[in-house]
């Protein structure tokens, strides 16, 4: 989930859009905020995703982004190119096992979900159709988030440390999750790893009850 190569052209332009201007991001309100997280209502947003199975992280990483970044510039019927945005998410599903010969061997293979937040000019009527056929384009309803930012290496064992204090944080205050975990990248691999803004996301179930558990009146 953590360390890949950026396609060149995609990195050249993360690179230089995280120079001269900021990147679109999907748009969201902060409802309350901890020392460990902060928690988000966001606005609906469009996103181009696709699913990889891959031996390894950083292959399952190469597979997607060449497959989204092709889509993003040019590869879609209206041969249209489109900007790109912030963050990157990624998700892990797991692993799938693979038979292999004799019944006690097997090879793990991972299953993961990348996605490109779309434009907020665009909708789904709008948005140009994609030739690969493995790139599904949906929207992400309106919905609270919980975000623990941080800054540094994309590695797994960086990325479980978060998670898990998010995790903490969120079953100390006593709100539950609704949802599996995303990791957000809001920089090219370029970008040196203490400039990095990183984050770990998980939906989460807001209401009334846990807004005064939590002592704050939010939105």
């Amino acid at each position: 989930m953590m360390g890949f190569r950026y396609l060149a052209v995609l990195v050249l332009t993360l690179s230089i859009g995280n120079v001269a201007m900021a990147l679109e991001e999907p748009e969201y309100m902060v409802v309350l905020t901890q020392d460990a997280y902060e928690i988000r209502r966001y606005e609906p947003y469009i996103v181009a995703e696709v699913d990889v199975d891959a031996e390894s992280e950083r292959r399952a990483g190469n597979s997607a982004f060449r497959i989204l970044a092709g889509y993003i510039f040019g590869d879609n019927r209206e041969q249209q190119k489109m900007a790109m945005t912030a963050p990157v998410e990624s998700q892990r599903h797991g692993v799938r096992m693979k038979m292999t010969a004799p019944v006690e061997s097997s090879a793990n293979t991972g299953s993961y979900t990348y996605a490109f937040v779309m434009e907020r000019k665009y909708t789904l009527d709008t948005l140009p159709e994609p030739v690969d056929e493995r790139i599904r384009i949906r929207e992400k309803p309106a919905r609270y988030v919980a975000a623990r930012r941080y800054s540094g290496s994309w590695s797994e064992k960086k990325y479980r440390q978060i998670r898990d204090e998010l995790d903490a944080a969120l079953t100390a205050d006593g709100i539950e999750k609704a949802g599996n975990h995303t990791l957000a990248r809001y920089n090219s691999p370029f970008a040196p790893p203490f400039m990095r803004r990183n984050e770990v996301l998980v939906d989460v179930a807001w209401s009334d009850t846990v807004r005064s558990a939590v002592g704050q009146d939010a939105p």
